[in-house]
């Protein structure tokens, strides 16, 4: 299950994720972030409570910082340990911005 609490601030869009980002999930995530992320120019994703991501989170994250590449600016922030093991492992650490 994942739990998905947006914030818009002007042009800044806090996207706060719960629970698991998996094959099950991810859908549901790329569906919110497209309807909303047309005008922002600064994406940050907040990871403080996200459990679990896999390849499909992943990929939902690529395409929303190649979106963002053109717009602005994404940033993650409060990454867990056992998250932040995966975006080394995959070489994701290099393409996405950690704070």
């Amino acid at each position: 299950m994942l739990n998905i609490t947006k914030n818009l601030d002007h042009k800044t869009l806090t996207v706060a994720l719960e629970g698991r980002l998996d094959t099950t999930t991810a859908p549901q995530l790329e569906a919110e972030l497209k309807s909303d992320i047309a005008d922002v120019t600064l994406l940050i994703m907040d990871f403080e409570k996200l459990d679990y991501i896999s390849s499909a989170g992943l990929r939902v994250l690529l395409s929303a910082q190649k979106i963002m590449n053109k717009q602005g600016a994404m940033k993650i922030i409060h990454v867990s340990d056992a998250i932040n093991e995966i975006f080394e492992v995959t070489g994701f650490s290099d393409i996405l911005n950690i704070e």
